[in-house]
């Protein structure tokens, strides 16, 4: 048996992005296989399911993950999680995976993806609402697909805040207002708000954002009027509907599914493209199990797993 407990240290992020853009490939084609993802409340948080299969890597499996917020004070992650791999023809069980830091990577990843497909520039300021692990990940993975001049970053913890200025000494970052950190070419929002931490009137047209923390219901980082003003896309409609950035506007009325632009898949494939350079751009991601799945075939690769050996006969 092989054991690496931090199957993240095998792979870097380029090659992530990689993954992650393919496995976002697959689903503007149709070419998975993935319900949403379920949800079972727990004291301080809860704790989520997200099976799928990837005809496209010859592999299935499930991920297990839990979000509480309050973790930080007993000195363990927010977000924790394990992903289990199957062999399609058979359904036998592969291999395990730690998947705490592959869904910061993944997560990261879908940002970058988005950002290199919707952001009507290719350089210029980031701005960043939240500075956690996601964050973070988020950071170093927009980092390989633009040109990033100055880094603008607020979060309720000045400590996290001023620890990205430590980590990434190269960059010109500045600890700042939200309205501040909004006013960028590119925004990245990773706080589990559920009240908007983001108004309307902070955003220049032609932003783009990348909405990362609205990942269960009743979570909410941006003005509901934002959303209206904007070009939706998201990672895979029923799931956002459910649990993403959209869900608060969608369950009071304010917006509708038929508004939403569609899937950051479809833009990949040519189904469909931003409509201007002056439009203000969201890319709403709860985090999709294919994805995962790519990423954790990505570390498989490089022996990023514990091997499960079954009997035979």
């Amino acid at each position: 048996m092989r054991y690496y407990p931090v199957p993240e240290s095998s792979i870097q992020m380029p090659d992530v992005i990689k993954a992650v853009r393919m496995a976002f490939w697959d689903h503007g084609n149709g070419n998975f296989k993935m319900p949403p993802k379920s949800y079972v409340p727990l004291p301080g948080g809860d704790f989520r399911t997200m099976p799928s299969y990837l005809p496209s890597l010859k592999t299935a499996g499930v991920k297990v993950v839990n979000v509480h917020p309050d973790n930080r004070v007993q000195g363990l992650p927010t977000v924790m999680g394990t992903i289990i791999l199957l062999d399609p023809p058979t359904g036998r069980p592969v291999a395990i995976l730690n998947a705490t830091g592959l869904t910061d990577l993944r997560t990261g990843a879908a940002a970058a993806v988005a950002t290199s497909a919707l952001a009507p520039v290719k350089q210029g300021t980031l701005g960043m609402i939240g500075a956690g692990r996601q964050a973070r990940s988020g950071l170093l993975a927009i980092k390989e697909v633009f040109g990033i001049e100055s880094v603008r970053v607020w979060s309720r913890s000045l400590k996290t805040s001023e620890h990205l200025v430590v980590e990434f000494p190269a960059l010109d970052i500045t600890v700042t207002s939200p309205g501040h950190a909004a006013d960028s070419d590119v925004l990245l929002t990773t706080t589990p708000s559920i009240k908007p931490v983001v108004m309307n009137d902070w955003i220049s047209d032609g932003t783009h954002i990348n909405a990362i923390g609205a990942d269960a219901p009743g979570k909410q980082e941006l003005e509901s009027i934002l959303l209206k003003r904007a070009e939706v896309f998201v990672d895979d409609l029923e799931q956002a509907i459910h649990s993403g950035e959209i869900n608060v506007p969608i369950s009071s009325g304010l917006l509708c599914p038929d508004t939403i632009r569609g899937t950051l898949g479809e833009v990949l494939v040519g189904k469909i493209q931003r409509r201007s350079r002056e439009t203000v751009t969201i890319f709403d991601s709860t985090g999709i199990a294919i994805t995962d799945l790519a990423v954790a075939s990505e570390a498989v690769k490089q022996g990023s797993f514990i091997e499960l050996p079954f009997p035979t006969g």
